[in-house]
C-alpha cells in the first residue's frame, strides 16, 4: 500500500503538466480557427439574426471573396438569393462554383443541380432544360433531374417529351404517372384535332385511353373527333359513355349531347335527356345548358319554369340568379329586377368559380390542369357554392 501511494504521488505532477499542455494547445487551436474565419462571416450571421438581409448578403459575398474554399457557403448564399427572387445573383454564385477546376465530381453535379433550379425558378426554361439534361448521367441526381424535366416540358407544352420523362420515372423510379401521361396525349389530340389531323388525333386518343382507360377527357375528345368526321351518331355514343364512366362530368358534355340530338332531328329527346340529367345529377353548369336550350327551343317562359322547379329542389344563390335572368328576358324594362340582378351578381361572382381540391386555386373556367399547382384532374366540375353546400 505504501509503494502504491508513493508512485501515485509521483504521477500527480506529470498528469497536471499534461493537462496544462493540452489545455494550452486547445486554446491556441480555437484561437487559430477563429482567426482563420473572416470577420465578415460573423458580421453576416449577426445581420441575419437581426433580419438585415441585404447587409448580410453583402457580408457573405465578402466571405466568399476572401475564402474561395467555402463551398457550402456558396450554396447557402445562392439559395438565399433564389428564395429572395434575385435569380441573376444566384446564377452567378452557382456558375462561379461550377467553373472551379478543383471541384470534385459530386460537388460539381450538385452545383449544376442548383444552377438548374436557379434557371427554372427564374423562368429560363431552355437553360434549365440543358442543365438537367446534363445531370441525367449522374445516378445520384437522375430522378430529380427527370422530375424537373417533366415539369419543364409541361410548362413548354412539349407533351411527347413529357411522356418520355414520365415513362422513364415509371420504369426506373417505380412512380405512377398514368393519369398525367393520359392527359399529355389528350393535349396532343386536342392540338391535332384543331389542326384537322384526324389520324394523329385518333392515335393520341388511343394512347390516352391505353394509359388511363377511365379518362373522361379522352372520351370527350373521341366524340369531338367523330363529330368532326361527320359521324354524329358515333359522336353521341362516345359522349354518352361519359355518363356511365363519370356521372359528375355530365355537365361537360351536356351541350354537345343536346346539340347532337337536335341535329339528328330529336329535339324532344334532347330536352328529355337534359331534364332527366338535372334530376339525376343536378348542377349549376347543367342548369345553364338546359336553360339556354329550353329558352332557344321553347321560349323564355318554359326556361323560367325549368329554372324555378330546379331552384325549389336545390335552392342556391346561383340558381336564383338564373331565375332572375329568365324573368328579365321576359321583363326587360323592369328596373327593380335589373337592380336586384346586378346586386346578386356581385355576390355570386366568387361562388361561381371552380376550386382545386389540392391547392385551393380558384378559376372562372374549368381546367383539366390546375394553373396553381399543376395537378391533373384536381378540379371537380362543380362550382364553389355547390361544393360548400355538399
Amino acid at each position: 500500500m505504501i509503494e502504491f501511494e508513493f508512485w501515485y504521488l509521483l504521477a500527480l505532477p506529470l498528469l497536471f503538466g499534461a493537462g496544462w499542455l493540452a489545455r494550452g494547445f486547445e486554446s491556441r487551436a480555437q484561437a487559430t480557427d477563429q482567426a482563420g474565419l473572416p470577420r465578415s462571416y460573423f458580421r453576416g450571421l449577426n445581420l441575419l439574426l437581426n433580419d438585415q438581409h441585404d447587409k448580410a448578403i453583402d457580408a457573405f459575398i465578402e466571405v466568399v471573396r476572401l475564402d474561395p474554399e467555402t463551398i457550402e457557403l456558396h450554396h447557402a448564399l445562392g439559395n438565399l438569393f433564389r428564395r429572395r427572387g434575385e435569380f441573376d445573383r444566384a446564377v452567378r454564385i452557382h456558375t462561379h462554383l461550377l467553373n472551379r477546376a478543383d471541384l470534385p465530381a459530386s460537388a460539381r453535379s450538385r452545383a449544376l443541380a442548383e444552377l438548374g433550379q436557379d434557371y427554372l425558378k427564374g423562368g429560363l426554361l431552355d437553360r434549365a432544360e440543358d442543365a438537367f439534361t446534363r445531370l441525367l448521367e449522374d445516378t445520384h441526381h437522375r430522378f430529380d433531374a427527370l422530375r424537373a424535366l417533366l415539369r419543364i416540358y409541361q410548362m413548354e407544352r412539349e407533351w411527347l417529351k413529357a411522356v418520355d420523362c414520365a415513362r422513364l420515372l415509371e420504369r426506373e423510379a417505380g412512380e405512377s404517372h398514368g393519369q398525367a401521361i393520359s392527359h399529355f396525349f389528350c393535349e396532343v389530340a386536342a392540338r391535332a384535332l384543331e389542326q384537322g389531323s384526324f389520324d394523329e388525333t385518333q392515335k393520341a386518343i388511343d394512347e390516352a385511353l391505353a394509359a388511363n382507360r377511365k379518362s373522361v377527357r379522352a372520351l370527350i375528345l373521341a366524340g369531338d373527333l367523330e363529330m368532326k368526321r361527320g359521324r354524329g351518331g358515333e359522336a353521341l355514343r362516345q359522349w354518352l359513355s361519359v355518363e356511365a364512366a363519370s356521372p359528375e362530368h355530365v355537365p361537360l358534355i351536356a351541350g354537345r349531347v343536346a346539340d347532337a340530338m337536335d341535329a339528328a332531328g330529336d329535339r324532344a329527346g334532347a330536352l328529355n335527356w337534359l331534364k332527366r340529367a338535372l334530376l339525376d345529377m343536378p348542377s349549376i353548369d347543367l342548369l345553364d345548358v338546359a336553360q339556354k336550350r329550353v329558352n332557344e327551343w321553347e321560349g323564355p317562359a318554359a326556361a323560367e319554369t325549368l329554372v324555378g322547379e330546379e331552384l325549389r329542389r336545390h335552392p342556391s344563390l346561383l340558381g336564383f340568379e338564373r331565375l332572375l335572368e329568365s324573368r328579365l328576358a321576359m321583363n326587360k324594362d323592369d328596373g327593380e329586377m335589373q337592380l336586384l340582378a346586378s346586386l346578386l351578381r356581385g355576390q355570386t361572382r366568387k361562388l361561381a368559380r371552380y376550386r382545386c381540391t389540392r391547392c385551393g386555386f380558384r378559376a372562372r373556367e374549368y381546367h383539366w390542369n390546375c394553373p396553381g399547382c399543376s395537378g391533373w384532374d384536381t378540379y371537380p366540375p362543380r362550382r364553389i357554392e355547390e361544393l360548400d353546400i355538399a
